[in-house]
């Protein structure tokens, strides 16, 4: 691999020698002594982009104006948002969002020889790793055959897939896959993959040292920014043109400072802390900003709690959440195995680039805020919300509450002040919650049953902690007599073999299976809905019938509706001896901090203080068996893959022979007869509206990736095709497929379109007015050449970074987006695929204007000269002939984006501009 820099500037172009290496870089400081402005307080995850600026300046794409704007932003007050093209080191993914970019990539090579080009331009530049990490789902559990038999299952469901993508490994350059069964991609990419700093030589052959950078077709990328690398989610039709060299555009961010102070009390673990940190940054306001961690209180954080803060950066709305480096980081990294002269490089360029966090670490900050981490208490979140957070001893009023809310039964003060300090009452009464016998069963569920509590998710899986802390909670209740409620799905899904490694070392996994929380898989399972069916179909039929508000506890990162299991309407995220003490009480309604958790066999009352570890018994049993070699070990053939993976059988070709039959890969729709030339952005005339949405309406909801039904278009698609319902897998896994990927867009269980009343589903108004699925609706629209819009509320597309959010929204016929406010990942993925959005002017809303669904709506001021963020027309027409004209604000944030949308998307302007040259 070669690393293209800029012009080679003596000014900023400087040497050092660390770990028996010397190794050119580009200087910070030299830049200021140069001249270009003053950077030593810039905050270290600026300074990484700054960097990138320095390497890669050119006079045209990068100028020295663009560096001399880092020094501006410092002196007003963090802020100078101009526009600047950014090129990172690498690029990951995960299968669900890797198989539709390698999709896009073979589509491109036959859309580039039809213009006439080589397909060998379509090719990675950057280095690109796969981790298959999606596909696993929890069918067996609760016994020692549970982990293979998933395996054996998964391999049935996706052989195809894989094959698909070890064909991509084999055909394209710079491209590396790691197969099934080794673990989440951002515990791999922390573990593992990422370096902190990253050589390479650039095209006059010499060796050069630079800040790790990535970005991600997931989220979550933004979990290794707890290792000071610089990474966060994009879509993947943003990360495939990274990869073919397109730099991403962005606007220098703001930075929020978050200082951390104090430590960690007994009884507190870091899923408690960033739940309260996910809650105040989502209240601050963070959207397209970079958050970063600083103050007195990193010197008691573990590198581990770090990437879970890190992990959540989405959750509270940022781009990423950054921790500079110091000299913890080189202790996590000699921990996990790196090499020692990558760590003597990484402290030896950190101290001599300005990167490094030491007793005078003081930059500044466009906002900042505080906390004390002496003052966390154990809590989860939900029931819906990354941010409902909850301290545990409100957790059992606040479902009550909720319970309440949606039985339409009002509730008093009294009764929601129960649990208090002295108060008589610990449990909710039974006036509110609905209770059901179970048939053939000697239990009954209530609304709060838990029926699935997993361990899951690289945001706390990746941390030994929390994890020797879910064990060790385990092995007190397991000496008790205490065990999980039947009723309760119990599953454990470490994100690496490591921490398979390290329980079984401690004999903690013996502990856990005599619970129920036997290995499953090494995979995200249940966050990101592969929760699969749950232990007894008696279970699911009585939540059904009776219409029960069941619950879900899991140790993960999102609780959205209708994403962890259809059975289950309340989701609560907590740490894993929180999950493990959840699947023991097995019901919501039990306050943890007060009631009884269990009984012995003998039927002493059994509280949560009795089972829990001390924070020195979980450090001890960390200190002694999680060793350095542990990951050398499980990491040393990464990519080799068990004897199935090695079976799989490719063809050797230079573009893919796309299979006419498949239900997974399919070529999509996006490059065929393309023309060399780029279009024009048009003005919106006579556009119908296809959906009204509320507020926080997530990607989940624009593109669920769990389970479908047969009923469904996504269902009656397969069954049309032979493919029994046992066989549908999920959304996510064919997502190769745009066919059933249009057909499953706004197809979540629990969407709600504000066109219909007391609707929920993927459902709307056809052209007749009567109601029906949205993709039917789209498909007559599209018929009748009718564009569509559709209309949202705040923080529009939330949550994962998946981009079939946006390519099934394009594919629906949609031609704008409005809404009040957009999460960032989604609004670039909309550009990417040429659908335009827009922003209500405060004051206006879906609301406010009385919007039924039932409106024409014509956009204009597109055509012509637009200008990024300009405010245009929209007159909407009422069905009784009313007109009004608003401003709306045109998201078209910088000026290539322009262009993108001008060619009908990002990939259509790569291609075209890699056939050209």
């Amino acid at each position: 691999m070669t690393v293209t820099v800029g012009r080679d500037s003596s000014k900023t172009r400087k040497t050092l020698t660390a770990g028996g290496q010397t190794v050119a870089y580009y200087s910070i400081p030299a830049a200021e002594a140069a001249g270009l402005g003053e950077f030593a307080r810039l905050p270290a995850s600026l300074k990484v982009v700054l960097e990138n600026m320095l390497r890669f300046e050119d006079g045209k794409t990068v100028t020295v104006d663009d560096i001399r704007a880092f020094s501006d932003w410092g002196k007003q007050g963090g802020q100078n948002p101009i526009e600047i093209a950014y090129r990172p080191a690498r690029v990951l993914m995960q299968d669900f969002t890797g198989v539709p970019a390698v999709v896009d990539l073979a589509a491109m090579r036959d859309g580039i020889l039809g213009l006439g080009g080589d397909a060998q331009k379509i090719n990675p530049l950057n280095p690109v790793d796969l981790v298959i990490d999606h596909s696993v789902m929890i069918d067996e559990f609760g016994t020692p055959r549970a982990f293979q038999m998933n395996v054996d299952l998964e391999y049935e469901r996706n052989l195809e897939r894989y094959t698909f993508l070890k064909w991509g490994q084999k055909a394209f350059n710079n491209f590396r896959v790691v197969p099934p069964g080794t673990g989440i991609c951002h515990q791999v990419n922390l573990e593992y993959l990422a370096q902190t700093v990253w050589t390479d030589t650039d095209q006059n052959g010499e060796m050069v040292a630079y800040p790790d950078t990535l970005v991600g077709t997931d989220s979550h990328t933004t979990m290794v920014n707890g290792l000071a690398v610089l990474g966060w989610g994009v879509g993947g039709i943003e990360a495939e043109a990274a990869m073919l060299g397109q730099p991403v555009s962005m606007l220098i961010p703001e930075v929020v400072g978050f200082k951390l102070t104090g430590k960690m009390v007994e009884g507190t673990t870091a899923t408690d802390l960033v739940l309260k940190v996910v809650q105040m940054l989502r209240k601050h306001g963070v959207v397209n900003k970079f958050v970063e961690f600083y103050g007195e209180g990193l010197d008691h954080l573990p590198l581990a709690d770090r990437a879970t803060i890190a992990n959540m950066a989405p959750e509270y709305g940022a781009t990423c959440g950054f921790f500079p480096i110091d000299a913890e980081t080189l202790r996590y990294m000699r921990a996990t195995g790196r090499d020692e002269a990558r760590i003597a490089l990484v402290e030896a360029y950190a101290k001599e680039n300005g990167f490094w966090r030491g007793a005078d670490y003081s930059p500044i900050y466009t906002s900042t805020l505080a906390l004390d981490m002496g003052e966390i208490v154990p809590a989860i979140s939900g029931p819906k919300r990354p941010q409902d957070y909850l301290p545990l001893t409100d957790a059992a009023r606040t479902f009550y509450k909720v319970v309440a809310d949606y039985r339409g039964i009002d509730v008093s003060p009294d009764a929601l002040s129960m649990g208090d300090e002295g108060g008589a009452v610990t449990a909710p009464p039974r006036d509110v919650r609905k209770v059901v016998a179970v048939d053939g069963k000697d239990y009954s569920l209530t609304d709060g049953s838990v029926v699935i509590a997993a361990i899951t998710s690289c945001t706390n899986t990746s941390n030994p902690y929390v994890m020797m802390g879910a064990g060790l909670v385990a092995r007190k209740a397991r000496a008790l007599g205490l065990t999980a409620k039947p009723w309760v799905k119990t599953s454990l899904a470490p994100g690496s073999q490591v921490v398979g490694e390290y329980l079984a070392a401690s004999g903690l996994q013996e502990d856990l299976d005599a619970l129920g929380f036997n290995l499953v898989g090494y995979g995200c399972t249940t966050c990101i809905g592969n929760s699969g069916p749950l232990g007894d179909p008696a279970i699911s039929k009585a939540i059904n019938d009776h219409d029960l508000v069941a619950t879900a506890v899991l140790s993960g990162n999102r609780n959205f509706e209708g994403r962890i299991s259809p059975d289950v309407r309340a989701n609560f995220l907590a740490s894993p001896p929180l999950v493990v003490a959840y699947a023991i009480a097995g019901d919501l309604n039990v306050n943890l901090t007060r009631d009884p958790i269990g009984q012995t066999p003998d039927g002493r009352d059994v509280f949560l203080k009795d089972i829990w570890p001390s924070s020195q018994e979980v450090a001890e049993m960390v200190d002694r068996v999680v060793t350095r070699e542990m990951f050398q070990a499980k990491y040393a053939d990464v990519f080799k893959g068990d004897e199935r993976w090695q079976a799989v059988q490719i063809t050797d070709s230079e573009t893919y022979d796309w299979p006419p039959a498949s239900t997974y890969i399919q070529n999509p729709p996006y490059f065929q007869g393309m023309g060399r030339d780029k279009g024009v952005i048009s003005d919106i005339e006579g556009a119908r509206v296809l959906a009204i949405l509320g507020d926080m309406i997530t990607t989940d909801h624009i593109s669920p990736a769990g389970s479908f039904k047969a009923t469904t278009p996504a269902g009656k698609y397969l069954t049309e095709r032979q493919v029994a319902v046992r066989d549908f897998n999920s959304y996510g896994s064919r997502r190769g497929n745009h066919e059933v990927m249009m057909r499953g867009t706004f197809a979540n269980i629990r969407i709600k379109n504000e066109m219909l009343d007391g609707v929920e589903g993927g459902y709307t108004k056809g052209p007749d007015g009567a109601q029906t699925s949205i993709f039917d609706a789209s498909m007559e629209w599209q018929a009748r050449d009718t564009p569509l819009v559709i209309f949202g509320g705040v923080e529009y597309g939330a949550g994962s970074s998946r981009d079939w959010a946006a390519k099934g929204t394009a594919l629906l016929g949609v031609k704008a987006v409005i809404a009040e406010s957009f999460e960032r990942i989604h609004r670039s993925n909309l550009v990417g695929m040429g659908v335009i959005p827009f922003e209500f002017q405060p004051g206006e809303n879906r609301k406010t204007l009385g919007l039924t669904g039932d409106e024409t709506v014509s956009i204009h001021g597109l055509a012509g000269d637009l200008k990024p963020l300009s405010l245009v027309p929209c007159t909407i027409r009422y069905a009784d002939g009313r007109e009004i004209t608003i401003q709306i604000k045109c998201r078209i944030d910088t000026a290539i984006e322009i262009e993108y949308v001008e060619n009908g998307g990002v990939l259509h302007y790569v291609l075209r501009d890699l056939a050209q040259n």
